[in-house]
């Protein structure tokens, strides 16, 4: 392979960016030998990922058309796409790009090559004016190896004397090749001298540009058409070194699409019919079940078992450069469970193992989940969310209720599943930050999940024969589970007045302070905002979250605080969109384009997600109402892109058609949202049963059904309780051993009382408090034996004053 001296000019290239998140079709062999994963939008393709589902390669590849006349033509932007699949459940996809000026259609089929890292596109080039002969066809690629589009170098070269368009970066190499052989070729810097650059403005390649290195690059070639042959296979393939990926990308030419087809279509039919026949409009133009289950099995690593990340998109990526590395091809341990759960709900069982034994890969040493994380388990984001720390042990138990983690198996999850409940057990109830990776505090949501958890963990544990840690954590689930209403639920406020109500749950409270009373009294800082407009007062700011109270089994879906809740979501987070109602993730929220439709970039307007209406739809049902429940799964459906891919918003706005924004329908933010599409899929099954799929039944069974009440209230230095309701135990549970030193006369009398260390690493003392009279003063500091130090600190409770609610 020779090395040119024809370097081309402008190096490095303008700054680096990623291409438009709304995608319109996802894909991948489900082969080990085809370790490539690829995405589709406007017509062409978008990132391709290898070796790895969460290492982008590439930016995007289209065709460029030119003629007689100076004639210039992108398919991505000068024409009208259609998009659908092989067949119902197959995410190999048939394109049709015609343009807009009549000139030419472009036909694509498009898939990965099971049998070799390789991408193959067969591609009919039909002239509709003018004379066959008029138009050349050209296919440029940029090349973004390994998440970043700086960096790379690209050359026009030769494998066994035929023209092969490479790149390379970071130790990643590509090839591209063409069954009809590039005529012409070209590398150049993008936007300076590349091959649109070179097409738009002189009408043809420039021989002198075959090598860029070390920018942001781009390859083109002619494709070799002519009057007589129109149709060509593109074959783009990946390798350690320019020779492997040549080799790749020409053993996946001679063996031809049809046999690649073949083999890719065979691997998608005996996976989907393995699960359960959930399809509700077979024959319709769009099977959304098996769109959903493609989503969800796309987005698995192959390598690593289990493993999927969040979207195979980056949020608005077309403004996004190489400092975004993660976009959203990354594990976030939340999303990883729903789309265990998605699995579960669609029959396999063994894949949402799968998810459980990669969770226990990359478990930390004490317990906890990364926010989120390369495939490897190696952190990306710093933060630590509880919900993803409990959500692990939910899983675990619906695969041992469903029966697909038998003892012996179980036994081998005891570590994770001991280290996981102590770590809630210990962190808790307060989270660093709530599901929507923002506002530490008292979530309803988080503490729904982990409540729930506890109580998983303990039938886990007791499955196990370890009966006196599941009894520490049932009692832990119930004396949070007590205080639900006195972290987030408020009363007698302007907007529970605006709606009637008496009250209602809030968004999240902040963590208690001395400052405030009750956690709710406090301030919640809304991110995404612009200065000076970002905090708001706990009890203003709602959310749909406060529905997970009835998702995890805590709470009646007509129990009057939560009929109340509904009433103040739906005032101020609901929106009427062409295809049903949709809502906001809460009053306030930033994440989302702007006014004018401009990406977001830090600060913005958050938009509805069909997210939402799946969990609305799960209220829906536990509230006995299946026909609003399924009239909300025909608006996720309804909110679908092209392809029907479920968006993670939608825009509410007026069209904006310069921006692609047109009312009602997929924003810019990230398309296809896996969670999205595992909400969809266990609607589906919620709906076939009659039930809400994933609700787990122990907090059904105790706090609805049993009613169950704490005897004990805890206090801890991540939750200094300042009250004590008549006739609880003090509980003090503490990270070290210590004695506590204490008194209910102001030190006129003084006990001391040593912990205990239970199995989670927690030291605990209970004091006997449920006597006291009302009003009396508990004083209390600790002693620290492992030091020697007094915490020369005393706090105070005081006796007999009930909860809020």
């Amino acid at each position: 392979m020779p090395v040119t001296p024809d370097v081309a000019p402008g190096a490095p290239g303008i700054p680096a960016r990623w291409t438009s998140s709304a995608k319109s079709g996802v894909g991948t062999s489900l082969s080990p030998a085809g370790l490539v994963w690829f995405t589709l939008s406007h017509g062409i393709l978008n990132e391709v990922y290898y070796p790895r589902v969460d290492s982008a390669c590439t930016r995007d590849l289209g065709l460029i058309v030119t003629g007689p006349g100076g004639y210039f033509s992108e398919e991505k932007r000068h024409a009208t796409h259609l998009i659908e699949p092989f067949e119902d459940g197959v995410p190999a996809y048939r394109l049709i790009n015609t343009a807009l000026d009549g000139a030419y259609r472009i036909e694509k089929r498009v898939l990965a090559d099971p049998a070799r890292p390789a991408l193959l596109q067969e591609i009919i080039f039909t002239s509709l004016t003018g004379r066959p002969g008029d138009y050349r066809v050209h296919a440029l690629l940029a090349p973004h190896l390994v998440n970043a589009g700086m960096g790379n170098t690209a050359w026009a070269g030769s494998h066994k004397g035929k023209p092969v368009l490479f790149a390379s970066g970071r130790g990643i190499c590509l090839a591209f090749a063409s069954s009809l052989p590039w005529r012409t070729a070209s590398a150049g810097y993008v936007g300076v001298s590349d091959g649109w650059q070179q097409l738009r403005h002189a009408g043809k390649l420039d021989p002198a540009c075959l090598r860029a290195e070390d920018g942001n690059v781009a390859l083109t070639g002619e494709i070799g058409f002519t009057p007589a042959r129109t149709r060509a296979v593109l074959a783009l393939a990946f390798g350690a070194s320019p020779d492997e990926a040549a080799e790749n990308a020409f053993a996946s030419l001679k063996r031809g699409f049809a046999a690649a087809a073949k083999s890719y279509v065979g691997n998608w039919r005996k996976w989907q019919a393995s699960l359960l026949p959930l399809d509700l409009n077979i024959g319709a133009e769009i099977n959304f079940y098996r769109v959903s289950t493609a989503v969800l099995a796309t987005h698995q690593a192959i390598t690593m078992p289990g493993a999927a990340v969040a979207s195979l998109s980056i949020p608005w990526g077309f403004d996004k450069g190489d400092d975004d590395l993660g976009g959203y091809h990354l594990v976030w341990p939340r999303d990883l469970v729903e789309t265990a759960g998605g699995f579960l709900a669609a029959g396999d069982a063994a894949a949402a193992l799968r998810v459980l034994d990669y969770l226990r890969s990359i478990q930390q040493p004490d317990g906890h989940w990364p926010q989120n994380a390369w495939l490897d388990g190696a952190a990306y984001w710093p933060g630590i969310q509880m919900d993803e720390c409990a959500f692990p042990l939910l899983l675990g138990d619906a695969l041992r209720r469903a029966d697909a983690l038998p003892p012996a198996r179980l036994l081998a999850f005891l570590p994770m599943i001991e280290s996981a409940a102590g770590y809630v057990a210990r962190n808790g109830p307060v989270t660093g930050e709530d599901r929507w990776e923002e506002d530490a505090g008292y979530s309803p949501f988080t503490l729904a999940v982990e409540i729930a958890a506890l109580l998983a963990a303990a039938d886990l544990l007791d499955a196990c024969g370890k009966p006196d840690p599941a009894a520490y954590l049932r009692e832990t689930a119930d004396c949070w589970n007590d205080q639900v209403e006195r972290w987030t639920y408020v009363a007698g406020t302007e907007i529970g007045r605006q709606a009637g109500v008496a009250g209602y749950y809030v968004r999240i409270a902040p963590p208690d302070s001395a400052e405030a009373g009750s956690p709710k009294d406090g301030y919640v800082p809304i991110k995404n905002r612009p200065p000076g407009d970002s905090d708001r007062p706990a009890e203003e700011i709602v959310s749909p979250d406060a529905l997970a109270l009835v998702r995890f089994g805590l709470r009646a879906a007509d129990d009057p605080r939560i009929v109340d809740t509904v009433k103040v979501i739906d005032a101020r987070l609901r929106r009427d969109l062409p295809q049903g109602p949709l809502w906001y993730r809460y009053n306030g929220d930033g994440y989302g384009e702007h006014e004018d439709g401009s990406p977001f970039d830090g600060t913005g307007q958050g938009r509805p997600w069909p997210l939402l209406a799946g969990e609305r739809a799960h209220y829906e049902l536990a509230a006995g109402r299946k026909d609003e429940a399924a009239a909300l799964l025909g608006v996720m459906e309804g909110s679908t892109g092209p392809g029907g891919l479920l968006p993670e918003q939608v825009w509410d706005g007026a069209d904006l058609a310069e921006r692609e924004l047109l009312h009602g329908r997929p924003s810019g933010s990230a398309m296809p949202l896996v969670w999205a599409h595992s909400e969809h899929i266990k609607l589906l099954r919620s709906l076939r049963d009659g039930v809400v799929f994933d609700m787990p039944p122990q907090g059904v069974k105790r706090y609805i059904e049993d009613k169950t009440a704490s005897p004990f209230r805890t206090w801890r230095f991540n939750n200094k309780i300042r009250w004590l309701p008549e006739g609880k135990t003090l509980r003090i549970e503490l990270l070290a051993a210590a004695t506590i030193h204490w008194s209910t006369d102001n030190w006129a009398n003084a006990r001391n009382s040593d912990t205990v260390e239970n199995a989670f690493g927690i030291h605990l003392a209970d004091l006997p408090t449920a006597g006291l009279r009302k009003g009396s003063t508990i004083v209390f500091t600790f002693f620290w034996p492992g030091t020697g130090d007094w915490e020369n600190v005393d706090f105070s409770i005081t006796s007999g004053a009930p909860d809020s609610h």
